[in-house]
């Protein structure tokens, strides 16, 4: 058996409810949400597991959403689940940074509370992001070049999820056209997203200015797993460069597709995907049919792993 390698969803994958389970039957996962909650000043219990209009709002979502990953993550290890590699999704980065020894939960609630807010409010008006389908990496780049070129206006690559699933984001305008072009280019379709802003794209370069700042008094350690940056998809194995990193992904693409690739070639072939949903493993099935996937969504979910990995 080849490498077992953890790894963790962005925002988008939220649900009421999300670890609920797990934090009934663990005072190790209630103990981290009392903690959530202190340093964030929110009511994670409250946000997390009932209906309510903040849990999709960005700088809600993403203390939310790396509260529950950790959580899951925790009651993986308890069951004596370990990983040699991760990565995580944009904002599942952070939940990767735990699982690699690299930053403290502390920490991690700290600056993912600013994270969120930060992202919320850079650019709260004119921006978009849209989904391209069916289309390849070089010819969705080539026409948000074109796009840039002729309208002066930020366009690019977000996020390479997988083949024939790119997303593109920057100005609204400059969004619009980029993927109209890549409909005439080929593409089966394009879909404009409900977001609250042009994520992973040059506008944000003030939020990630914000981010540095807040990077710095956080205690970065050495991985003691190698974790996969959305930033280079490289395997990050020294201290050295993680803050920049974090602050750069921001307004970075997400080269989650490459990520994955690297892991492979690297020697996983069992990836576990922990977090709310099923996004990464869907993603999975589009790179690379050959390796195992599983989910750790729920506690039956978890229990089903441990079971099938003979642990």
């Amino acid at each position: 058996m080849g490498k077992i390698a953890f790894i963790f969803p962005g925002q988008g994958a939220q649900y009421p409810g999300m670890g609920k389970d797990f934090y009934d039957n663990s005072e190790t996962v209630r103990k981290l949400f009392r903690s959530a909650s202190e340093i964030s000043g929110l009511d994670l219990e409250s946000i997390c597991f009932t209906e309510n209009e903040k849990l999709d709002q960005t700088e809600y979502t993403q203390i939310a959403m790396i509260t529950a990953e950790l959580a899951m993550w925790k009651s993986a290890l308890e069951k004596g689940l370990k990983a040699e590699l991760c990565a995580g999704l944009s904002l599942g980065e952070y939940a990767a940074l735990a699982a690699a020894g690299v930053m403290k939960e502390e920490d991690i609630f700290r600056v993912v509370r600013k994270r969120g807010i930060y992202m919320q409010n850079a650019y709260p008006s004119g921006g978009a992001m849209a989904a391209v389908l069916g289309l390849d990496n070089d010819i969705v780049d080539a026409e948000c070049g074109r796009v840039r070129e002729r309208t002066g206006k930020p366009v690019s690559v977000a996020n390479y999820n997988c083949p024939g699933q790119i997303v593109i984001t920057g100005d609204a305008g400059a969004v619009e056209e980029a993927a109209a072009a890549c409909k005439e280019a080929g593409a089966k379709r394009c879909i404009t997203l409900n977001v609250s802003g042009p994520f992973h794209s040059a506008l944000l370069s003030e939020a990630a200015e914000k981010l540095a700042e807040e990077l710095k008094s956080a205690d970065i350690q050495k991985p003691q797993i190698p974790y996969y940056t959305n930033v280079t998809s490289e395997a990050v194995t020294e201290a050295d460069g993680i803050r920049g990193l974090l602050a750069k992904q921001i307004c970075s693409p997400v080269r989650w597709q490459q990520s994955i690739e690297r892991m492979i070639a690297d020697g996983a072939d069992c990836f576990i995907e922990i977090g709310p949903g099923k996004t990464l493993a869907g993603f999975m099935r589009r790179i690379n049919k050959e390796v195992k996937t599983f989910n750790i969504g729920t506690v039956e979910e978890l229990e089903n792993v441990i079971r099938e990995l003979g642990l």
